[in-house]
């Protein structure tokens, strides 16, 4: 086994037993091994162990990486008792006899059986305190793959060539057109790999590491596959090292990570820049759109402590109708043919539900009963929603500016859609006072407007409405406001994401009025949970309530027909 040494002056020598492994040195605590001097980048180098070979990379340190006075310029081999220089610190690497080896807890204790002490980074300044006979077991994230900490260093060196070699900031800065920027950036990436391509290890790709390396300098990095990938429906980036996706409704980790965080602020910056909104210290989160139409949302420091983060919320490339809804259980045939009824009948719909429900998704699908000689005005904070009528105008929320002015909200835009003689608004969220002036446009004449809302229950949209208006800092009485909703609202569609994945739609209500101070409503179709499989899928069934929509006598005077038997409970149905 190997014995690390760590000097440096004015303190102890620390030595400690390493196992063989990949080991990141630098001053930040995540590294395993911690030189906690200013000197030291946060991640300065990478030690490579194998048996009595051990290898020192350095990887894009500020300061450099020495052996024995000189430099390194690529991975070299470190001779026993040869010291390494970083910083103010000097470290030897002695292999030993296992009978000679020092009783110190080994740095890879992770490789130990269970009952051997949980591991610890190495970080100088003070000698290993003493193993006590029972040590409390400790928790530590778990460590890297050495396969992927030496791609990861391999990656960062190509990058930082492809920067030396060619300017892309330069040249994105002269409005080269794309296709010339990615030819030119992909022949610089394809005589870099093919000069190193000897020295890489049999494991590794070359092609697909300059895929990669492309993917990170032009496009979104490693999260370009999980964006081609039609069963991922949500990507979530928890800083560099860490990206998890949803596929059928569950969430798992996913072997793709970014070289490091300024890599991440790079996707960042690639995807708010084009729609003009920025994301920095004074401004650390955004909520932005892919061209494709998909939510983004990026949160960095000092807010995350973890690294920069991502959010994305794919949408699928296909549209989707109601015979999809149908097929995937998200509801039935006649629950699809009363939203038709309800959009033709212009009944002002809400639809509600919890984050990650399916809201907007349904919206986009009540949308396409829309008909296609009205005029219809969509108004989101970031465009998503994909309406295909030929009447169609679409409005955009605009955030401050770097001085904190000319912000357009969302209310804005809904007072000045009333100017602007729309047959129908949809907001894509109501979530503050703009609900006043929804409602208002809702009992002005502008019947057939959509909307979604997050609540818990068909019932809670009510009060989180009402809410919402106080929100808006008028100071109205509690009936006054229940009025408003209960003239403005007709149906509320409510969607759940349930214990395994799957969406449905699990209730749809119709407001009847306000009976004393209490808005009543009524239940036309509900979803019923009868169990769980041994595989954890929800087995449940659609089924009407037996209510009957008050509007129901008003079809016939409309032209549109509708079988009653629809409403009735299947125990209840004429045979």
């Amino acid at each position: 086994m190997n014995v690390l040494t760590i000097y440096k002056s004015g303190d102890a020598p620390v030595k400690t037993e390493i196992a063989d492994g990949s080991y990141t040195i630098g001053r930040s605590d995540r590294c395993r091994i911690c030189l906690p001097d200013p000197s030291v980048s946060e991640r300065h180098a990478l030690l490579l162990v194998a048996g009595a070979t051990c290898k020192i990379e350095d990887i894009g340190s500020e300061n450099g990486t020495y052996i024995n006075a000189t430099p390194v310029r690529k991975p070299a081999t470190v001779l026993p008792s040869t010291p390494i220089t970083i910083g103010p610190y000097t470290l030897t690497i002695a292999h030993v006899a296992e009978d000679a080896a020092p009783k110190t807890p080994p740095a890879d204790a992770a490789r130990e059986p269970a009952q051997s002490p949980a591991p610890q980074s190495l970080k100088h300044g003070s000698p290993p305190p003493e193993p006590e006979p029972e040590p409390e077991p400790a928790v530590e994230p778990p460590k890297a793959d050495p396969a992927v900490e030496l791609k990861r260093s391999i990656k960062s060196q190509i990058h930082r060539e492809l920067v030396e070699r060619l300017d892309i900031k330069r040249l994105s800065a002269q409005h080269i057109d794309a296709q010339e920027l990615r030819r030119r950036a992909s022949e610089s990436v394809a005589a870099i790999v093919a000069e190193i391509r000897c020295k890489l290890p049999p494991t590794l790709d070359p092609d697909e590491i300059g895929t990669e390396i492309l993917d990170e300098a032009l496009g979104l990095g490693p999260l370009e596959k999980l964006l081609a990938d039609d069963t991922v429906t949500e990507i979530m980036v928890n800083g560099p090292d860490r990206i998890f996706v949803e596929k059928s409704g569950k969430i798992q980790l996913t072997q793709q990570m970014f070289t490091d965080s300024q890599s991440v602020m790079a996707v960042i910056e690639r995807i708010v820049a084009p729609l003009g909104r920025r994301v920095d210290e004074s401004q650390p989160y955004v909520d932005a759109r892919l061209p494709d139409g998909s939510r983004v949302n990026c949160i960095i420091h000092p807010l995350s402590l973890i690294g920069p983060c991502i959010t994305i919320r794919k949408f699928s490339r296909r549209q989707l109708f109601d015979k999809d809804m149908i097929r995937l259980g998200t509801m039935t045939d006649d629950m699809a043919k009363f939203l038709d009824v309800c959009v033709k009948m212009r009944k002002n719909i809400i639809v509600s539900g919890g984050t990650g429900s399916g809201k907007t998704t349904l919206l986009n699908v009540l949308s396409n009963y829309l008909p296609p000689t009205e005029r219809i005005l969509t108004i989101e904070d970031a465009a998503e929603l994909r309406l295909h009528q030929p009447h169609l105008i679409r409005l955009e929320a605009r955030p401050p500016n770097i001085e904190g002015r000319g912000a357009i909200t969302i209310r804005d835009l809904v007072r000045n859609a009333l100017r602007m003689r729309p047959d129908r608004i949809i907001v894509g969220e109501c979530r503050g006072g703009e609900a006043l002036d929804m409602l208002q446009a809702m009992n002005t004449g502008h019947d057939g407007s959509l909307t979604t809302v997050h609540a818990n229950a068909p019932r809670d949209v009510i009060s989180r409405l009402e809410t919402m208006v106080l929100m808006s800092g008028m100071d109205l009485p509690s009936r006054a406001i229940r009025e408003q909703i209960a003239s403005a609202v007709d149906i509320v569609v409510h969607e759940s994401r349930l214990s395994d994945g799957s969406r449905k739609v699990t209730c749809i209500a119709e407001v009847v009025g306000l009976e004393g101070s209490q808005i009543t409503m009524q239940d036309i179709f509900e979803f019923v949970q009868t169990g769980v499989s041994a595989q954890g899928r929800v087995i449940g069934h659609f089924r009407p309530t037996g209510a009957v929509p008050t509007f129901y006598g008003d079809l016939a005077a409309r032209g549109i027909s509708l079988d009653v038997a629809m409403f009735q409970p299947p125990s209840e149905r004429p045979a």
